[in-house]
C-alpha cells in the first residue's frame, strides 16, 4: 500500500481562497515527490494496465538499498521486498525508506539459513522473530514469505500459514544471483507474464542497471508492476483488484486450448551441487493434473503449491492444482545423477 499521510481526521479547516488552496495542492504535492513517497496513479494510466507482474527482490535491506529505491522510483516501479530480519535490524533506516517508497515489505527469514534443516519450533522462531522486527522498524506487519534459497517443505508451510504468512517463489529467475550481465537480466526478465513473479536481489549492480530496460518492456506489452496477493500469491494490480479483462483486437484470432489439455513449462531457477529447484507454470486451465519424471536414482523431496501423488516407483509424481495458482515446484536430490532434469509427461486439464 503507499504510505498514508495523516491517517486520523482532522477538524475542518476555515475557508480560504480557491487560489490559497491551489498553492496549498501544489505544496503538497511537491513535498511528496521530494520525500521520495509513491504517488497513485490517475485512471488513465491505470487503463494501460492490461496484467501485472511481481517484481521482487530478496535479501535487503543493504548499503545498496537507496540507490535501488532511486532506480524503481525513477521507472514508476513499486516492488516487493522480502527482507531478512538481521538486515532490517542492523539496516533501519534503509527498510521504512522502502516503505515511504511504496515499497511492500515481506519476511525472507531471519538469517538465510536452510529451513528445511530446522525443528518446527526452530522455524516458528525464526519466521516470528523476522516478522516481529519488520513491523516494529517499518509499521508493516508482513504478509508474505520467501523461503532462503526456495527450499521448503509441509512444515515450514504450514508454520508460515500460521503466522499468517503467504509462501511465495518465483516464476521466473533473473540469475543476477550468478552473475548474469545486464542483458541476460533483461532478457530472463522478458518471459515475465501477466500474474507471474520474478526473483532479482537488493545490492547488485547489473540488477539495478537492468531495471529501465525491464520496465520499457514490460510497458510495450501493457504490463504494469503490481503487488503479491496474499491469498493467490500471484501479481495484482497495486490495490489487490484484478486486472480488466480486454478482448483481443478485431481480426485477431484466438486459439482456446484443445478439450480435456493444457500446457505445462519447466525451468530449473536453481541448482547447487546435491540438488535442484524446479518451477512449473501451466496455461490453458485454472484446474489441471501434470505427471513430472525424474531419472533414478534422483528424488523429489520437497514440493510447493500443488498436491503431490507418486506411483510405485517413486520416480514419477502427479501433482493437482489446489487453488494456489497456476505455478507449482519442487526440490530433486540428485544422489550423484547431476545431469538429469526432471521431465514434464503430461498436462491435463480438469
Amino acid at each position: 500500500m503507499y504510505a498514508s499521510i495523516g491517517g486520523s481526521r482532522r477538524p475542518s479547516a476555515p475557508r480560504t481562497s480557491r487560489l490559497t488552496v491551489r498553492l496549498a495542492v501544489l505544496a503538497s504535492t511537491m513535498a511528496l515527490s521530494a520525500a521520495g513517497l509513491a504517488v497513485a496513479a490517475t485512471p488513465s494510466s491505470a487503463a494501460a494496465c492490461n496484467g501485472y507482474v511481481g517484481l521482487t527482490f530478496d535479501d535487503g535491506p543493504t548499503g545498496s538499498t537507496s540507490a535501488l529505491l532511486s532506480v524503481l522510483r525513477a521507472n514508476s516501479a513499486r516492488a516487493t521486498m522480502f527482507n531478512v530480519g538481521q538486515n532490517v535490524q542492523s539496516n533501519q533506516s534503509a527498510a521504512r525508506a522502502q516503505v515511504d517508497a511504496g515499497m511492500w515489505v515481506a519476511n525472507h527469514s531471519w538469517n538465510h539459513a536452510h529451513m528445511t534443516s530446522m525443528s518446527q519450533s526452530q522455524m516458528q522462531s525464526d519466521l516470528s522473530q523476522t516478522n516481529s522486527t519488520i513491523q516494529s522498524v517499518t509499521g508493516v506487519r508482513p504478509q508474505l514469505f520467501r523461503p532462503p534459497y526456495g527450499e521448503t517443505n509441509s512444515t515450514l508451510q504450514s508454520v508460515a500459514t500460521s503466522l499468517g504468512l503467504r509462501q511465495v517463489i518465483w516464476d521466473v529467475d533473473s540469475q543476477d544471483w550468478n552473475g548474469a550481465s545486464v542483458s541476460q537480466i533483461v532478457a530472463n526478465a522478458s518471459r515475465l507474464q501477466a500474474g507471474q513473479v520474478i526473483l532479482m536481489h537488493d545490492g547488485i549492480q547489473n540488477t539495478r542497471d537492468a531495471i529501465p530496460q525491464i520496465m520499457a518492456n514490460l510497458s510495450s506489452r501493457n504490463l504494469c508492476p503490481g503487488m503479491i496477493s496474499p491469498s493467490t500469491g500471484r501479481a495484482v494490480a497495486p490495490d489487490g483488484t484484478q486486472p480488466p479483462t480486454t478482448p483481443p483486437p478485431t481480426g485477431t484470432p484466438t486459439t482456446p486450448p484443445p478439450t480435456g489439455g493444457c500446457t505445462a513449462t519447466a525451468t530449473t531457477p536453481n541448482v547447487w551441487s546435491d540438488r535442484y529447484n524446479t518451477s512449473v507454470t501451466v496455461q490453458g486451465a485454472n484446474n489441471w493434473t501434470v505427471v513430472v519424471a525424474v531419472t533414478a536414482p534422483q528424488r523429489i523431496v520437497t514440493t510447493w503449491n500443488g498436491s503431490p501423488s507418486w506411483d510405485s516407483t517413486g520416480y514419477v509424481m502427479t501433482m493437482r492444482s489446489n487453488g494456489s495458482g497456476n505455478t507449482f515446484g519442487f526440490t530433486t536430490m540428485m544422489n550423484g545423477n547431476s545431469s538429469a532434469r526432471a521431465q514434464i509427461r503430461s498436462c491435463t486439464a480438469g
